[in-house]
């Protein structure tokens, strides 16, 4: 008994501690301590061995726990950004490796409005947790092993219906300076009574909308929602979270089998975090102040949603580019366009001229329109385009008097039935949700015509 309860000679001790060290769990705990201290960011050492680049950390002192980033590994220190603003950091400080960053989704989620760390923010209590923990960053499915896109569905937005029709795991940007109306557009489209549930990523928004777009703008579609925030005045690394934490939120309701809507508003504000972050670490920029991470992270975010495996659902995303100066060809710009599957331009002139949505059809295009269409939309669409495209080419012509009727057939009809058509686009949030676009256009250039034929027996008359 007494030598079952004697000291441990020095190499029982030296075993045990080679034995900890070789145990998968020893590294999990595995700390280090804080040596520097930037603005941005802070070096610990010690824990070069046990980290990988994005791996997460809690920082501990005596004012709590913190996470933090790796945004840096070195042979001897690893540069850790903090999550949360204002943390309060003090040299010695302990530093442990977490790993991974996960969620556990869970049904009763929906409805509500959470932070980029899963924190409540609706003052509706604690969130449930799911029976599965996700890690924020993943892969996309295998490209050979994930279905087809193949079916249509309506937005009930008639601009977007006819000229830039949608399909079940379409990935398409809205694209368009400051206060064009990006968002409203966005909250119509959430409004589609085509999908299970919607995830929406509000990146860097102001304060103060974050409530008038949940409780307002979402109202009871706030029901089949939930909303991941991260205001303009969170940190970068907050700001850089929220839509990869809003994805791995709505690949747990695809993997059940479900058509998810994703919303992120706006992914442009996601590059700005993503820069910010990586410009800390000292990654140089090379394309208008774009370090090369920034053009990495976004293909990962953007090709995880799609659809899904042969025997699960769909994730539609519909994301906001804010488009810096009206310049559409800026890097974050052209980068996405790349990426998606379509585009939606808002113009601030159609804005100014009070046509909401300001959709430029021209411009917009959607890749997976034929999907959609049936040949007779798809003759008819391609025939309003023309008429479109000749109406704006002469409306300079036209202005100075330049336009004799007779002369070009095409462009009498455009006179004629162009103003109908912008007339018939013309919707708000407040206005029902449109069953048959092409319905109410059809009315429309049917008074068109029948109004310009009356003019003329007028006028022979």
């Amino acid at each position: 008994m007494q030598s079952m309860n004697r000291p441990l000679h020095k190499l029982d001790l030296l075993a045990a501690l080679v034995a900890r060290q070789a145990d998968p769990e020893f590294s999990v705990a595995a700390g280090g301590v804080v040596t520097a201290i930037s603005a941005t960011h802070y070096a610990v050492s010690g824990l070069s061995r046990h980290v990988r680049l994005g791996d997460f950390v809690e920082h501990c002192s005596r004012a709590g726990r913190h996470l933090g980033q790796v945004i840096k590994v070195e042979s001897e220190l690893v540069q850790v950004s903090p999550i949360e603003p204002g943390e309060p950091i003090s040299i010695r400080d302990s530093v442990l490796r977490i790993g991974e960053f996960k969620v556990s989704p869970h049904d009763d989620w929906c409805g509500r409005a959470t932070d980029a760390l899963c924190r409540p923010i609706d003052g509706r209590g604690p969130l449930a947790e799911g029976t599965i923990a996700r890690s924020i960053i993943s892969t996309a499915p295998a490209s050979m092993s994930r279905r087809r896109v193949d079916k249509g569905f309506r937005t009930g937005v008639k601009a977007v219906d006819i000229f830039t029709p949608l399909c079940y795991g379409q990935r398409l940007g809205i694209f368009a300076g400051s206060g064009v109306g990006k968002s409203t557009l966005l909250s119509m489209l959430a409004s589609a009574d085509a999908f299970d549930r919607v995830v929406i990523a509000l990146v860097g928004e102001r304060g103060r909308e974050v409530r008038e777009f949940i409780e307002d703008t979402m109202g009871h579609n706030m029901r089949k929602s939930i909303a991941v925030v991260a205001t303009s005045d969170e940190s970068p690394m907050l700001r850089k979270m929220a839509p990869l934490v809003a994805m791995t939120i709505a690949e747990h309701f695809r993997d059940q089998g479900e058509n998810v809507l994703f919303i992120a508003d706006s992914v442009t504000r996601f590059a700005h975090a993503v820069r910010e972050v990586a410009i800390a670490s000292g990654e140089l920029p090379i394309s208008r102040g774009y370090p090369a991470s920034v053009f990495t992270e976004l293909p990962k975010l953007l090709e995880r949603a799609g659809p899904g495996l042969e025997d699960s659902g769909t994730i539609t995303a519909i994301i906001s580019v804010l488009v810096d100066g009206d310049n559409h060809n800026d890097p974050i710009s052209d980068s996405t366009r790349g990426i998606l599957d379509g585009h939606i331009v808002l113009e601030r002139s159609l804005a100014d001229e009070g046509r909401y949505p300001p959709i430029n059809p021209l411009s917009s295009i959607s890749r997976l329109a034929r999907k959609a269409w049936t040949p007779d939309q798809e003759r008819l669409v391609m025939r309003l385009k023309t008429l479109m495209h000749k109406f704006e080419e002469t409306r300079d012509l036209r202005l100075i008097g330049g336009y004799r009727q007779g002369t070009d057939p095409d462009l009498d009809m455009a006179v004629k039935q162009v103003p109908a058509i912008y007339e018939t686009l013309k919707q708000t949030p407040a206005d029902k949700s449109v069953v048959d676009a092409y319905a109410e256009l059809a009315v429309a250039l049917r008074n068109a015509a029948l109004a310009g034929g009356q003019i003329q027996a007028a006028k022979r008359g």
